[in-house]
């Protein structure tokens, strides 16, 4: 599967942005789906993650209560709704899909086997 960020930008502390991830090739039935980010000098951390059926989903504390992971019904989209930004979530956002199944690891970048390019997602203070 091929994966397609999109959405990020520049914007003042307090604001929202929207990031997607869009699938080409197939679906993203019976994958798992996973927001990462980088910002520079720093390792890539967890930001988010979902399952194919959008009824498990899992955050990194750093953004419990301000991101939401959801997946749209079709299952060729999953979005990254990010409201309440902070400087220090400035950084490139990745998305990432793996092949789900019991015991998954959602966290772990490893977890994962096909990534998208990164979206540039700037916060001003």
């Amino acid at each position: 599967v091929q994966l397609q960020a999109s959405g990020g930008g520049l914007v003042q502390a307090g604001g929202s942005l929207r990031l997607s991830c869009a699938a080409s090739g197939r679906t993203f039935s019976s994958y798992a789906v996973g927001w990462f980010r980088q910002a520079p000098g720093k390792e890539r951390e967890f930001v988010a993650g979902i399952n194919y059926n959008g009824r498990s989903t899992y955050y990194a504390d750093s953004v419990k209560g301000r991101f939401t992971i959801s997946i749209e019904n079709v299952k060729t989209t999953v979005y990254l709704q990010m409201n309440s930004l902070k400087p220090e979530d400035t950084a490139v956002y990745y998305c990432a899909a793996g092949w789900s199944g019991y015991g998954y690891d959602y966290y772990a970048r490893t977890s994962y086997n096909y990534w998208g390019q990164g979206t540039q997602v700037t916060v001003s203070s």
